[in-house]
């Protein structure tokens, strides 16, 4: 999958695409792969990079939803637990189970919790990842031995499924290409063009690496543009009311020698009202997240010294273990794209419903927002469902129930730390053979080698530093300061396989940098004052 070869396709492309679909998050991809496995001609197009944006910046978790079972949305909750079978059955190598405990410390907490995790393994039903039990004292303590002991009566253990966000992304865009889609990130949509009555039927788009505009027509365009949604619906219609009440969560990574073992805890409400996790990930511990309305979408968002302090306290109060602030790894943040009523205020963003809402405008836009990663595949099947009558495509049922995500292996855990790149590792494994010194650690604190820099500069659409270290290996994720480290190594190797010059070097390293200081806890809340 290359750049180059999506650019030249889209430019020698003859008539109107089927679909061109803005945005290059979990629900553009997946709206993308929906439509080329039916066999319609279509295009996608990403402003910046491949989850760029609040796909890479979840919670790694592909879940029913047991806060939305506890506010009694059961259609979703059974919706979500549904997907998160297919998923797993579609990328193993990227989806696996993981035991959660709500650890117990006043009496009612054990029968309460108890009944309700019962309830979500009734709605399970055949595609349960675990049944949920109760433990005693001893047995919460075996499952996760930093636990705070003081006053622990018990506990409940339950399943659900983990995830590599920004990974299952660029295998996602894989998948597309795979299935006959053509795929371009940074090449941003600026306009909207339409016919002359009116209708949209197409889009302008500049490159964001050269500055050269395209202007590409399309049957049905599809807004799959997350937190940017209001945005591109306001060039199809100036007047149109904001649909999105962005939220900010944040999570704070953390050494895993905070939560020994591979089971998370789920503290089922915090002081804020909402779900908190601390969970094992890729040999480090996540811990979040916060819920905070904030004024507009933002690309890199921040955290504020007050998330940062409600993680590190509440972490504090369930792990033996107390972390500082020095104690931070990285923290990241993402924005919820929620979706309420236009020009409706009302009500806590951490209540507002995490279902899809497709809309359909008098121009003919095409605008899916809301839901979550567990559920892109339903969203991308009834948003294309309704896009192709739109169209006026033949009628050509959804497949994707059973379609493999690119690096599919049933076996994936056999290549390690390769594992996450299922059905390609054997070939990262060659170009190790091939030149051993791509076998080397990226740096001693993280887990990349120098062959994921080539890989994902050759085959994965990867642009920039930035690309790599923080969607293609998560370095930024698992260790911010490691990965600053790491960026002029990077630059060097992406430069040798792009073509590009010492200048273009230095400059992606000081980019690097300024973004990736701003995931330093200290740097980032002095960002935001």
């Amino acid at each position: 999958m290359q750049r180059t070869a999506g650019i030249d396709a889209m430019t020698a492309h003859d008539g109107a695409w089927d679909f061109i679909i803005v945005g290059g998050g979990a629900t553009g991809l997946g709206c993308a792969i929906e439509a080329a496995s039916r066999g319609y001609d279509t295009l996608l197009l990403e402003m910046s990079d491949f989850a760029k944006a609040t796909s890479s910046r979840s919670t790694k978790l592909v879940h029913g939803g047991v806060r939305y079972l506890q506010q009694g949305n059961i259609s979703l909750v059974l919706e979500a637990l549904k997907e998160r079978g297919l998923l797993q059955e579609n990328a193993p190598h990227l989806v696996h189970n993981l035991a959660f405990v709500v650890p117990n410390y006043d009496w009612w907490e054990g029968p309460f919790y108890g009944i309700g995790m019962k309830v979500y393994d009734m709605l399970a039903g055949k595609q349960n990842f675990g049944r949920s039990q109760t433990l005693s004292r001893e047995e919460t303590l075996e499952h996760l031995p930093t636990i705070e002991p003081d006053g622990l009566r018990g506990g409940v253990v339950y399943y659900d499924g983990q995830f590599d966000d920004a990974r299952l992304a660029v295998n996602m865009a894989q998948t597309f290409v795979e299935q006959g889609g053509i795929a371009v990130n940074y090449m941003k949509v600026t306009d909207l063009t339409k016919s002359s009555d009116g209708v949209v039927n197409g889009v302008e788009a500049e490159c964001q690496e050269t500055g050269e505009t395209f202007t590409l027509k399309g049957r049905a365009v599809i807004n799959a543009t997350g937190i940017f949604t209001d945005s591109i619906r306001k060039m199809d219609d100036p007047d149109a009311q904001d649909t999105l009440r962005p939220s900010q969560g944040v999570h704070i990574v953390l050494d895993a020698s905070f939560l020994e073992g591979d089971t998370a805890i789920m503290v089922p409400k915090t002081d804020d009202g909402r779900v908190l996790f601390a969970i094992p990930w890729l040999d480090r511990v996540v811990v979040g997240t916060t819920d905070t309305e904030v004024e507009a979408p933002d690309m890199e968002p921040r955290p504020q010294q007050e998330e940062l302090d409600f993680l590190i306290e509440h972490a504090g109060r369930y792990l033996v273990k107390d972390p500082t602030e020095d104690d931070v790894l990285s923290a990241f943040a993402g924005i919820r794209p929620l979706v309420t009523n236009p020009g409706d205020p009302a009500g806590d963003t951490s209540e507002i419903s995490r279902e899809h809402v497709l809309h359909i405008s008098n121009n003919g836009l095409v605008t899916i927002s809301g839901g979550k990663w567990t559920t892109y595949r339903k969203m991308a099947e009834d948003t294309i469902d309704q896009a192709a009558t739109l169209a006026g495509v033949e009628d050509r049922p959804s497949v994707t129930k059973h379609l493999h995500i690119h690096g599919w292996h049933e076996h994936a855990e056999q290549f390690d730390d390769l594992s996450p790149y299922g059905s390609d590792a054997p070939a990262l494994q060659g170009l190790m053979r091939d030149r051993p010194a791509l076998g080397e650690r990226l740096h001693p604190n993280l887990p990349a080698r120098k062959a994921q820099v080539v890989w994902a500069a050759r085959h994965e659409m990867a642009r920039s530093v930035e690309d790599v270290l923080a969607r293609r290996t998560r370095s930024l994720l698992l260790d911010a300061q490691a990965s600053i480290e790491s960026a002029p190594e990077t630059a060097s190797l992406m430069a040798d396989e792009l073509g590009r010059d010492a200048a273009w070097e230095q400059d992606q390293v000081e980019a690097y940098r300024s973004l990736a200081e701003g995931y330093l806890p200290r740097t980032a809340a002095e960002a935001t004052g």
